[in-house]
């Protein structure tokens, strides 16, 4: 074995990767290829999220859409209280909205999760944003289903298409639960995976165990339907928040690595409509620092 091999944390990584990794925080802002947003704390960046959805919304509606289509995460947190609260004092109603939301987790049977988990997407729709609206003005929210896993395609069929998707990033490249598939590198059979049920990755369970679970990865799931790349990348408008401090090295990769599924945010970069919203602190070096 050659010396570099031993001491290079980065041997084996492609050029365009390991350049991205070491680009500046005034870099990144200075040479992405897609508007991006920088808010100084989470607060920030959640207000404005929500924000967001609801001039989104505003927007379609005013363009004369009887539906609005959209595609949400639950990751970020924060978002749905905010809409429904500016709803409220607004006396707005999301009545025309049918909200997807991106995945759920599953049990080893394949079945959801109960909804009274408090790792369930659905309960977390249903407490942060349905119950806080009077019943006139609630949107629709609709989970991927493991048992109609063809619903997603019929929904957007009728639709005629997903108007938005907002979506987190893992730290796997994931966006929804599209978590890579070893040997599966390609992008452009990626990129048409639709809805279905996935194995999460070991890293995956991990960090998700770090952020919902204080650390406890037996808690987390070992499965999950998510919507699939096809209908995040089938979206007009693709808006990816970021607030996390381990997402500094993801956001190099999204914005400036090679596009390939064993960074499936980096075919994000294909995507005509895309828009970035993060934290500060995502820009940091992905360096180590020990504490």
């Amino acid at each position: 074995m050659n010396d570099r091999a031993t001491t290079d944390p980065y041997a084996g990584l492609d050029r365009d990767t390991v350049a991205a990794l070491a680009l500046s925080p005034d870099e990144v802002v200075a040479q992405s290829p897609v508007p991006l947003t920088v808010h100084d704390d989470n607060d920030a960046l959640i207000a404005t999220f929500a924000q967001t959805i609801l001039t989104d919304y505003d927007e379609l509606v005013a363009a004369g859409q009887r539906r609005v289509l959209m595609i949400g995460p639950v990751g970020p947190v924060g978002q749905y209280d905010l809409l429904a609260k500016a709803c409220n004092d607004g006396d707005l109603s999301l009545d025309r909205l049918t909200l997807v939301l991106m995945d759920e987790y599953l049990t080893l049977a394949g079945d959801w999760i109960p909804d009274d988990d408090p790792l369930s997407f659905r309960r977390h729709a249903r407490e942060h944003l349905l119950d806080l609206l009077p019943a006139a003005k609630r949107p629709t929210v609709v989970t991927p289903d493991p048992a109609d896993l063809g619903r997603m395609a019929a929904l957007t069929a009728d639709h005629g298409g997903v108007d938005v998707c907002y979506a987190g990033v893992g730290i796997t490249g994931h966006l929804a639960f599209n978590d890579p598939v070893p040997g599966r590198d390609d992008p452009d059979w990626f990129a048409t995976l639709g809805t279905r049920i996935v194995a999460l990755t070991p890293e995956t369970r991990l960090i998700n165990a770090v952020t919902a679970a204080r650390g406890n990865a037996s808690r987390i799931p070992h499965l999950a339907v998510t919507v699939g790349m096809k209908d995040i990348l089938g979206a007009s408008r693709l808006r990816i928040v970021m607030n996390r401090a381990w997402q500094c090295a993801a956001i190099r990769r999204l914005l400036f690595g090679p596009v390939t599924a064993a960074f499936p945010a980096s075919l994000a970069q294909r995507h005509a409509n895309l828009s970035l919203d993060v934290t500060r602190e995502v820009l940091d070096l992905p360096e180590p620092g020990l504490r």
